[in-house]
């Protein structure tokens, strides 16, 4: 299916869980909230990477990058 428009979502844990808990994991409710708001809008998943990143030198800190697409 050929798209013709394409957005691109970031979604990061939480800092503080992942200062004090050392991972605080995605925050799913937040994740499934945004792509029902983006599929009411007309939007499609194309294709999600989960990512880690260096956080405050010492903690790794989990992010998805969403591509949408319509």
């Amino acid at each position: 299916m050929a798209f013709t428009e394409y957005k691109i979502l970031h979604v990061t844990e939480g800092g503080l869980g992942t200062i004090f808990l050392g991972a605080s994991g995605l925050p799913l409710k937040k994740l499934e909230s945004i792509l029902n708001k983006e599929a009411a809008d007309g939007w499609q998943l194309v294709f999600q990477l989960v990512e880690q990143k260096r956080f405050m030198l010492f903690w790794k800190r989990e992010a998805v990058i969403i591509t949408l697409g319509r």
